[in-house]
């Protein structure tokens, strides 16, 4: 039995540093130059891997279900996964892994070229059934069949009491109806620009707790972070003195963080605390789990 599965992506992060620098809002690259690139960096990121590794450093029996290629950067994930101790629950075919590259991460911001490869690609019949048993599963944002499966797996699991943790995404939001999902969530996490595409209504936390979620959690950045359990609202507030290297993975470490303290009985309070300290980690290095803390929860 395990404590969480996270089902979602799993993709090798390309990090490029080049000479280019934001102009409001916009990092420009002249049409037809040659851009000399001071410097790469290659990492596993996605959302399902960040979160799975998240929550084998806290001791919790983490399975992870996703699909990779069969070429040398679906070799280094699953390597990867082997190494940090998670079961991996997904399936290996031949095609291309999914691959993001992440320009100019200078720390407050970053642009992603996100190619989701094979990821999207998810069948029901790729799932080892028999294998999922946990008792809590955490969701982040995949497409088409990908999507259409964790529909499907989500009605299933919460019928047998599995709880289900959800992180959505701009794209997710705008391509899939995720509703139905909203409606079995145990835990939704997502930031203002989310929760803002999900509900018109002036209070964000009331009316995302309206779709069904039992506990929403909102974040903004640097700002304060808002969580509603449907009779309290509870606040936390970044720490202002924390340096911010880069950003990636930060979303990710805070929910895995916050879920992962859920699932091990701390409040509500106790959750915001652990999702902020991990996040904050991250955010002082390069890399979504380079610096995921390590501590056993139970």
């Amino acid at each position: 039995m395990f404590d969480v599965i996270t089902f979602g992506s799993g993709v090798v992060d390309i990090f490029v540093f080049s000479e280019a620098r934001g102009i409001e809002n916009f990092v420009c690259y002249k049409e037809g130059s040659k851009i000399l690139v001071n410097n790469l960096r290659f990492d596993v990121g996605g959302g399902g891997t960040n979160t799975a590794v998240a929550f084998s450093r806290f001791g919790l029996k983490t399975g992870y279900i996703g699909k990779v290629g069969n070429d040398e950067n679906g070799k280094k994930i699953l390597s990867m996964l082997k190494k940090e101790k998670i079961s991996f629950l997904g399936k290996q075919e031949k095609d291309l892994t999914g691959c993001s590259i992440i320009l100019d991460s200078k720390g407050n911001d970053r642009t992603i070229l996100a190619y989701k490869g094979i990821n999207d690609g998810i069948k029901f019949s790729d799932l080892k059934i028999r294998e999922i048993k946990t008792r809590w599963i955490y969701y982040s944002a995949l497409l088409g069949e990908s999507f259409k499966t964790q529909k499907k797996l989500a009605e299933m699991l919460v019928k047998r009491g599995v709880k289900l943790a959800f992180n959505p995404s701009p794209y997710l939001i705008k391509k899939e109806n995720i509703l139905p999902l909203l409606k079995l969530a145990a835990v939704l996490v997502l930031n203002k620009e989310e929760a803002g595409m999900l509900t018109k209504e002036s209070d964000l936390l009331l009316g995302l707790h309206k779709l069904g979620p039992e506990i929403v959690v909102i974040t903004d950045k640097d700002k304060t972070i808002w969580c509603y359990d449907g009779e309290k609202k509870y606040s936390i507030r970044p720490h202002s003195n924390k340096k911010v290297v880069e950003r990636t993975g930060a979303g990710d470490a805070f929910a895995s963080g916050f879920v992962a303290g859920i699932i091990t009985g701390k409040s509500i309070e106790e959750s915001l605390e652990l999702g902020l300290k991990e996040s904050e980690s991250v955010l002082g290095y390069f890399g979504a789990k380079e610096k995921l803390l390590r501590m056993r929860l139970k």
